[in-house]
């Protein structure tokens, strides 16, 4: 996780990936709040790696090649991703798949602003194509990967880095698999600008489909 003063919800998060795994997980959580999330974090037995706030992609970058472990799965802290979920993620891996993604749209993402609703759906548009394979939902930040996928690649996005986790492994062969997940409404207040962000994000899907097509 790339945590940024999510103190509202980090506790549960944590909580819930505790009971799901048996409390066999390693938690890596890459911070930089100003609030109380990291004595939270560290309250639940999660390791906090404290760096000053640079976005999104590279904290959550630092958080998936931070843990020493066969599979890695990234997560939102806002509580808007079902942890009681997380199994049917790691058996998908167990069965073969490289990557599993959470697919937020599938069942309407009745939580998720509609304004956010109708870019996400407009991200996966230009991604399917620009790769030629279609994709529901890119920027989903509910993920499970072997390590060598992660390892493999060298991600340079930050704003962006969610869809590129998710168009290089495809446009490279890896088995990727996007399965449908519920989507709740967050808890705290959202930190990404719906404008900016979402030109940033679909800036970066472009970049990144032709840097791939043409590598």
């Amino acid at each position: 996780m790339g945590t940024y003063n999510e103190e509202e919800a980090i506790g549960k998060v944590l909580s819930d990936v505790e009971r799901v795994t048996d409390g066999k997980a390693e938690v890596v959580c890459v911070d930089g709040s100003s609030d109380r999330t990291p004595e939270i974090a560290r309250e639940h037995g999660a390791r906090v790696i404290r760096q000053r706030p640079q976005g999104y992609g590279v904290a959550v970058r630092e958080a998936i090649l931070a843990p020493d472990r066969p599979i890695v799965v990234t997560t939102d802290c806002d509580d808007t991703y079902p942890m009681e979920q997380l199994p049917e993620f790691l058996e998908s891996i167990n069965a073969g798949y490289d990557v599993v993604s959470g697919d937020r749209l599938y069942h309407g993402a009745a939580a998720m602003p509609a304004f956010n609703r109708f870019g996400n759906h407009a991200f996966a548009a230009i991604a399917s194509v620009l790769m030629g394979t279609h994709v529901h939902d890119t920027t989903t930040g509910m993920r499970a990967y072997r390590r060598e996928v992660v390892e493999s690649i060298e991600w340079t996005e930050n704003t962006g880095l969610s869809a590129e986790l998710l168009i290089r492994p495809l446009m490279r062969g890896y088995d990727v698999r996007e399965h449908p997940i519920e989507y709740r409404e967050r808890a705290g207040e959202t930190k990404l600008d719906p404008i900016q962000g979402g030109a940033a994000i679909a800036k970066s899907i472009v970049k990144v489909c032709l840097e791939e097509r043409f590598r």
